[in-house]
């Protein structure tokens, strides 16, 4: 159901800290236009932790409204709070998303068990699920066994796997081959797809979307030296967009493209020139700016 270049976008902000909602449509087109897939919005890329929920559902439904059919909208809809991860996948799914992002309920960090309550809770309401297992995040790695479970589950399709380890990937496709994998680590997106991985959810395609659209469809057509040709490319991109805390250097280098205005929420703020200084010179080796 899910395979390719799905970008995890930013949310843009104005001056004031306000959701540029014109901006973020521009974004999107600009996506759409470029190859991608799909668009994941209000992930983690997307300031989840910042925007209300009257933001984050507005987020959402101009995401759908603005990708027109052209691509596919996995939306971000996870929480720590089942109830909650309930409420705003519920309103996704009304606004039309073709699926939802649940993350690993982070903090109290459920057991095993409590995992899959939670995770089904969300999956019964019938949006395809993409599982998101990012412990660097969240503290808790969803375990294989559980994984396995849910797999089970007719709305259970996929999961991003962002916990660095291609061979943790290779141990879920041998458990549940049915189970769709997409990487959520930039530079593991070649080595992924070549254990059997389908795609990714990216940092850089907000930046770069039609070369990491590139990458992962040369990679899925088989065209594996075209695929490790453009992995040598935008290595490092995919390095240096993590010298800081994600999204900061992903909005700064969107910045220097002139595509948004560099704005956060507290506690996220600016790097320093040095980091930045280090991100437009890998920008200009690789060729976006």
């Amino acid at each position: 159901m899910f395979e390719g270049c799905y970008t995890a976008i930013v949310t843009p902000f104005r001056a004031d800290g306000s959701v540029d909602f014109a901006k973020f449509e521009e974004l999107i087109d600009w996506q759409a236009r470029s190859g991608v897939d799909g668009i994941v919005p209000v992930g983690t890329t997307g300031e989840s932790p910042t925007v209300d929920f009257d933001e984050h559902r507005e987020v959402v439904r101009l995401a759908i409204h603005a990708s027109r059919g052209r691509m596919k909208v996995i939306a971000g809809t996870g929480a720590n709070s089942t109830a909650e991860a309930i409420l705003l996948t519920r309103s996704a799914l009304e606004a039309g998303a073709d699926g939802t992002l649940q993350v690993t309920p982070y903090y109290n960090k459920p057991n095993a068990e409590g995992l899959y309550r939670h995770f089904s809770a969300v999956a019964d309401l019938g949006l395809p699920v993409v599982l998101y297992n990012v412990p660097g995040r969240t503290g808790r790695e969803i375990p294989l066994e559980t994984v396995a479970r849910l797999a089970e589950h007719p709305h259970v399709v996929a999961i991003k796997e962002a916990a660095g380890s291609v061979d943790r990937a290779s141990a879920i496709l041998d458990r549940s081959p049915n189970l769709t994998v997409l990487s959520g680590d930039d530079s593991l997106t070649l080595p992924m797809m070549a254990v059997g991985a389908k795609g990714v959810i990216s940092v850089a395609s907000n930046v770069a979307p039609d070369l990491v659209s590139m990458l992962v469809h040369a990679a899925l057509a088989g065209r594996w030296e075209e695929a490790r040709s453009l992995h040598a490319r935008l290595y490092p991109l995919f390095r240096d967009l993590f010298i800081d805390t994600n999204p900061v250097p992903v909005k700064a280098a969107m910045a220097m493209q002139g595509r948004i205005l560099e704005t956060y929420r507290l506690p996220l703020c600016a790097m320093p020139d040095d980091l930045k200084a280090k991100l437009r010179k890998t920008l200009t080796q690789v060729g976006l700016l």
